[in-house]
């Protein structure tokens, strides 16, 4: 291989050159050019590495994947990162593999009781359904869009066993409080970290706090691997189950291309196999077959080393768009960062004041028929979607209290972007068309 090494740089000169001609600086043209709610920033580097990496053919898990798990680890706070491939799979590992028969008494079993919250995406919710779990539904808060901590309170039940929730576009819940709950109650927490990698509260990052955390590397997320997430723990029995799952259920812990790293490969006793089975084909669990490939890893190597300044872009816009906007407070509900917090924010969410569907509806396509992306707040209430139509209420599913928050959120909020690909130009145009749209549509 090394006397390929010229070669290969020659290749990877090549192929900046190539990015450097084929990548020319946007112009930016108003009302013409479109401003993404989220979206990918790379340059050559990613190229390269991605390059680099199918030279090698090696297209399973290798010298890559392992550079991205503990460098997202380290960047964390985490002893263990385990890449996947999205942030719904990493959601997935996360609750599956709290029924792990290794955790004994604490394990996770049909129709114990999840608290979460019904503002929320899919995925975080889905994988207790599909476990045969009940999530119990908890109002969220006005501005932070997430948990409030006395309702959350109040929902805990002998059935309860965790609580799953998500950090509402960067935005850190009140991660004190809800730790002190699973302290007092022994319940397991999960954090969904999907949309907050960077994010901070009380100046560890999110995705340090739980038992288990997830991240995803979709393209609109704060870093990309194409398709890709990772699951993430401190502790050390719930990481060898959590890759467990992710590699078929398998009970060996060998490296991809690796044999007999324990040593007893033909010599143990697993189950009532015979003794002597080899290792490799041993299955502790029934898992899934959920690993991300090395080209993805690769991406991902390049774009942690970028992570820094992406989080600090987006809470520069985030900042722009709330300094200005905040003159439309009597009129509009703008984002509160939780106390203690410092998010790197997903999105820029405004909910208008009062009972005002259609009037959010002409703001969103109004800011669309100018490039502008909007997004809604993901499934609003889940339990009003499709898919919760054949779940019976009080079986499938529990709520707590009312949701009256999380539907005023879904009728009359939106959001917008503020990820690192919005420069300053664009931002400035955003605030122009946004205040146009809430000046024309918005009752004084």
């Amino acid at each position: 291989m090394n006397n390929l090494l010229p070669k290969r740089k020659n290749i990877f000169k090549k192929i900046k050159d190539l990015y450097k001609k084929g990548h020319k600086k946007e112009i930016f043209i108003p009302l013409k050019s479109k401003i993404n709610y989220a979206g990918r920033v790379y340059n050559e580097k990613e190229l390269v590495n991605l390059v680099d990496a199918s030279l090698d053919f090696w297209l399973t898990a290798g010298r890559y994947t392992e550079e991205f798990e503990k460098k997202l680890a380290a960047f964390i706070g985490v002893k263990y990162a385990s890449f996947v491939n999205s942030g719904s799979s990493a959601n997935l590992v996360a609750i599956t593999a709290l029924t792990s028969p290794s955790l004994g008494q604490r394990r996770l079993k049909p129709c114990d009781e999840i608290i979460t919250t019904a503002l929320a995406f899919p995925t975080t919710v889905a994988p207790i359904i599909q476990n045969r779990m009940v999530p119990v539904f908890v109002d969220v808060d006005l501005g932070t869009y997430n948990i409030n901590i006395i309702r959350l309170k109040k929902a805990i039940s002998r059935k309860t066993k965790a609580i799953f929730l998500a950090h509402t576009l960067g935005n850190p819940f009140c991660v004190e409080e809800v730790k002190k709950i699973c302290r007092e109650n022994r319940l397991w927490l999960i954090e969904d970290n999907c949309d907050a990698l960077g994010s901070e509260y009380k100046g560890k990052k999110t995705g340090s706090f739980g038992d288990i955390a997830t991240c995803s590397f979709y393209p609109a997320h704060h870093i990309t691997t194409g398709e890709g997430g990772a699951v993430l723990t401190n502790d050390f029995l719930l990481n060898k189950i959590i890759n467990s799952f992710r590699d078929w259920g398998r009970d060996c812990w060998c490296k991809t291309g690796m044999d007999n790293t324990c040593g007893r490969r033909f010599s143990g006793k697993h189950g009532a196999l015979p003794k002597g089975y080899d290792h490799k084909y041993v299955y502790s669990h029934l898992g899934y077959n959920l690993k991300a490939t090395e080209m993805q890893a690769a991406i991902g190597v390049a774009q942690l080393d970028k992570l820094a300044d992406f989080i600090n872009k987006r809470r520069e816009n985030h900042k722009y768009l709330y300094s200005n906007l905040k003159d439309l407070s009597d009129r509009i509900i703008l984002p509160v960062a939780t106390k203690y917090s410092s998010p790197s924010w997903f999105g820029f969410v405004i909910t208008l004041k009062g009972n005002q569907i259609k009037t959010r509806n002409d703001i969103v396509f109004a800011l669309e028929k100018t490039n502008i992306q909007t997004r809604l707040l993901f499934a609003g209430n889940i339990i009003k979607q499709p898919c919760f139509l054949q779940l019976k209420k009080g079986y499938d599913y529990k709520i707590k209290g009312t949701l009256k928050n999380t539907d005023k959120a879904m009728n009359d909020g939106f959001w917008v972007g503020v990820y690192p690909g919005i420069t300053e130009e664009k931002i400035k145009y955003m605030l122009d068309k946004i205040k146009l749209a809430l000046g024309k549509y918005l009752q004084t």
